[in-house]
């Protein structure tokens, strides 16, 4: 039992890392929160559902589809309301009060479109009969979704530290002012990420239905809540110490519903305050910050 624990917590911690990937890089490069991000993960696994079900298309290659769609509905939107953001006099504070807006707007747009009851994709559309990992079994669903998600991380990866728009990217990461004194279009730089951003919560979006088991209208609030609790343990503003938060928060959930299932709930918040209350920055900030 300790060792499926164990297995399956790392599963789905790279599952809860892609998860919380967009929100931590959005944070990082403008310095604003998207508290729509978890909604933006419901739209994905809507739209998986709805290419599913009335077309027959395999998820997997809607997820590809996906991709695109979402970082090109990126660009319009970062023009549409970051910018004005960033010229406030507060634009952390405001950033959480339009994006709360646009979060209770695509909430309540799902819920006319879908209704309330949940949906889900069976887990047999991404393979047949359970896997086998170092002697422990596992719903093929779930071996695949936490293999995506490891992909879909290290694709980030490449982005980030192998391109030379992730370079300028970090460079605004890491000192906004002096990327613009150095000619760095940094619009341009933040609206890439901002369509990067929601496209990896889109991803996460269609493997929530063999993650999490199905897909609500409302199910964008908790799903927010998750990624900032793996976001405060890995590190806030550094993406790829996110990875390591879920896998952290992954590990812990599983032990929980194992163990202590009627707590399993209130992981995310018992997580936030002891992280915030230990070590604000996050259980590896400086180490990955110096990096």
């Amino acid at each position: 039992m300790l060792e499926y624990s164990l297995l399956a917590g790392i599963l789905f911690g790279l599952y809860f890392g892609l998860v919380a990937l967009g929100l931590n890089l959005i944070f990082g490069v403008m310095k604003i929160v998207n508290l729509a991000h978890g909604d933006f993960l419901m739209l994905g696994g809507y739209g998986a559902y709805i290419v599913f079900t009335d077309f027959h298309v395999n998820p997997l290659i809607t997820l590809l589809v996906e991709i695109v769609i979402f970082v090109l509905i990126g660009f319009p939107l970062y023009y549409l309301l970051v910018p004005r953001l960033q010229a406030s006099r507060d634009p952390e504070m405001l950033s959480l009060i339009l994006f709360f807006g646009l979060s209770q707007v695509i909430e309540a747009l799902a819920t006319l479109r879908f209704g309330s009851s949940e949906r889900s994709i069976p887990g047999t559309v991404l393979g047949d009969g359970p896997i086998s990992l170092f002697q422990q079994t596992f719903p093929v669903a779930w071996v695949v979704s936490g293999a995506i998600s490891l992909l879909a991380v290290g694709a980030i990866y490449i982005y980030l530290y192998r391109t030379r728009i992730g370079q300028l990217t970090r460079a605004v990461m890491a000192q906004r002012e002096e990327a613009l004194s150095t000619g760095i279009d940094v619009q341009r730089i933040s609206a890439i990420a901002f369509g990067i951003g929601i496209a990896g919560a889109a991803v996460a979006g269609v493997l929530s239905p063999f993650m999490m088991g199905s897909i609500t209208p409302s199910m964008g609030v908790g799903i927010t809540i998750t990624s900032f609790a793996v976001i405060v343990i890995g590190s806030l503003g550094n993406p790829l110490g996110t990875v390591a938060g879920g896998i952290i928060y992954g590990v812990a959930l599983m032990f929980m519903q194992t163990y202590f299932s009627s707590w399993a709930n209130l992981l995310p918040y018992l997580l936030l305050i002891a992280i915030l209350l230990v070590k604000p920055t996050g259980l590896f900030g400086r180490r990955m910050r110096n990096a």
